[in-house]
């Protein structure tokens, strides 16, 4: 008699709401294509596109407290980047109880997920991450965050350079 294999169990995590996935939408700001803005009200990343058009995605931004605005370039890209949580971070999570590293290699298990861009000379960067449930929400330290596969698709779109507006 055949074996039977058991039942493969898969986490249940609350499912995207699919407007925070990417779509072509009409786009009436002032900035010009190529230009990257983040509305951190609605938690939407609008790539900037000819004809009145933007590529838009879901990101998870600021929690209450670390909200910011303001405008920046690309100052560098990296593929599985390395995390180095600031030490103000670490010691506001120890003070939770949660105890960061000081470096994780990058790759599946750290938060910056698949791919960072970093903004400025700020600690602030639009990474991937490994929890996309959280996308839609204020949920980082003020990182703009964004499914895996969607900061890809963005990192292969864009140039150290472009100008990102964070309003």
């Amino acid at each position: 008699a055949a074996v039977q294999q058991p039942a493969r169990r898969t986490a249940m995590r609350p499912q995207i709401n699919p407007i925070y996935l990417p779509q072509e939408v009409a786009f009436d700001g002032p900035q010009k294509p190529g230009t990257i803005v983040i509305d951190t009200h609605q938690n939407f990343l609008y790539l900037v596109e000819k004809d009145g058009k933007a590529r838009r995605y879901g990101v998870g931004t600021g929690k209450p407290g670390f909200e910011w605005s303001g405008t920046h370039k690309i100052t560098d890209k990296r593929v599985w980047p390395d995390w180095r949580p600031p030490a103000v971070m670490i010691k506001r999570e120890a003070a939770k109880g949660r105890y960061l590293p000081t470096y994780l290699a990058g790759g599946e298990e750290n938060p910056l997920g698949a791919r960072a861009l970093y903004l400025g000379t700020t600690e602030y960067r639009i990474h991937g991450t490994n929890q996309p449930w959280t996308i839609g929400g204020a949920v980082s330290s003020g990182c703009i965050r964004m499914r895996n596969e969607d900061v890809v698709d963005l990192y292969e779109r864009v140039n150290v350079g472009t100008t990102v507006v964070v309003i």
